[in-house]
C-alpha cells in the first residue's frame, strides 16, 4: 500500500467515508486487570473461557455459536447470557491500543462485532446512538434495539429510529453487548433469527441502510474464515462503494484470498499493531520505516 493510499484510508475514516469494522483482533493486547489473563474474544477462546479453559467436543469447537448452542440445550439460554454478563459486564479489563486511538479521532460510524463495552467507552464523553443486535424477541418486527447516550447515560427507554439525532456518531454492535442493559447474539439459535431478518432488511434501521450506500470499510481484527462472520458481514456491508473496503491480514490463507476476491475486499497484509504505528506516526505523510502494507490482488 503506498503511503497516499494509507493516507486516504486514514482521512476517510475521519471523515466517515470509510467505516472500521472490528473484529476480535483488535482486543489481543487487552488483559483482565486482577488476573492478567488475556480477554476471551475469538471463537476459540470463548468456547474455552465458557466450559472453564476445557476444550468442548471437535464438532462444538467449530465455532463460537455452536458451542453457545449446546450450552444453551443443555443448561438453558440464560447459561450463556450470564457466561457474556461476568466476561463483558463484569470483569475489568485492561484498554486496548485501538480502542484508545478510536477515542482520540471518534469516527462518526463505527461496526464492532465484539460484545464488550470498549467502544462504547471510547465515546463516553460525547453523545452518540448505540445500535445492537437482538435475536428470538416477540412483539417487534425488528431485530435492533437504539439508545440515544446523552454525554452522561443511555437514555432507560429504546428510541424508535425516526427519533434518531442524524449528527451524532453511530455505534453498531450487531453481537450486544452489556451495557446499557445485557442483549446478546450468541447461540446458532440467535444467529439464525438475526440472519435471517438481516437479509430481510429488518436488523438495520431505516436511516443507516440509507447512510452507509457508497461507504467502504476497514476490517480491523478480522480473520475471513469463520462462515457466520462472514454471513454477518456480507449483510451489513450491503450497497458499499467499490472496492467495498480492505481487509488488514497479516498471513492471509488462500480461503481469506478467495473470499476477499469475491466480495470486493482488498487485503492489507499487515495487522493492528502495524496500522497503529502508521496512524500514530509524525504527520509527515510518511509511514514508519519498518511498516510494508502490501496488496494482494483482491
Amino acid at each position: 500500500m503506498s503511503n497516499q493510499q494509507f493516507a486516504m484510508i486514514l482521512d476517510g475514516i475521519r471523515s466517515g467515508s470509510i467505516v472500521p469494522y472490528l473484529g476480535p483482533g483488535i482486543l489481543k493486547d487487552v488483559v483482565n486487570v486482577e488476573t492478567g489473563e488475556p480477554i476471551p474474544a475469538d471463537s476459540d477462546s470463548l468456547i474455552l473461557a465458557m466450559n472453564n479453559g476445557k476444550p468442548m467436543a471437535p464438532r462444538l469447537m467449530y465455532e463460537f455459536p455452536r458451542a453457545a448452542m449446546d450450552v444453551e440445550l443443555k443448561r438453558g439460554r440464560t447459561a450463556v447470557n450470564r457466561f457474556l454478563d461476568k466476561t463483558y459486564g463484569a470483569t475489568q479489563w485492561t484498554r486496548a491500543a485501538l480502542h484508545d486511538w478510536l477515542a482520540t479521532i471518534k469516527p462518526p460510524y463505527v461496526i464492532d462485532i465484539n460484545r464488550d463495552t470498549q467502544l462504547q467507552e471510547s465515546y463516553s464523553d460525547r453523545p452518540h446512538t448505540l445500535i445492537r443486535g437482538i435475536a428470538r424477541i416477540g412483539g417487534t418486527d425488528y431485530r435492533f434495539k437504539i439508545h440515544h447516550y446523552d454525554g452522561r447515560q443511555y437514555s432507560a427507554q429504546e428510541i424508535d429510529q425516526t427519533q434518531v439525532d442524524p449528527s451524532l456518531p453511530v455505534l453498531f454492535k450487531p453481537m450486544g453487548s452489556p451495557l446499557p442493559e445485557a442483549t446478546y447474539i450468541a447461540s446458532d439459535a440467535d444467529y439464525v433469527d438475526y440472519i435471517t431478518e438481516l437479509m430481510g432488511g429488518f436488523a438495520i434501521p431505516d436511516f443507516l441502510k440509507r447512510y452507509r450506500e457508497n461507504r467502504h470499510y476497514l476490517f480491523l481484527g478480522m480473520r475471513m474464515t469463520r462462515d457466520t462472520e462472514r454471513m454477518v458481514l456480507s449483510d451489513m456491508i450491503y450497497a458499499a462503494g467499490e472496492p467495498k473496503g480492505w481487509a488488514l491480514i497479516a498471513e492471509p490463507t488462500d480461503k481469506e484470498k478467495r473470499y476477499c476476491k469475491r466480495m470486493g475486499i482488498e487485503i492489507i497484509e499487515a495487522d493492528v499493531d502495524d496500522f497503529l504505528a502508521a496512524a500514530n506516526a509524525p504527520a509527515s505523510g510518511t509511514t514508519p520505516e519498518n511498516l510494508s502494507f502490501q496488496d494482494v490482488g483482491c
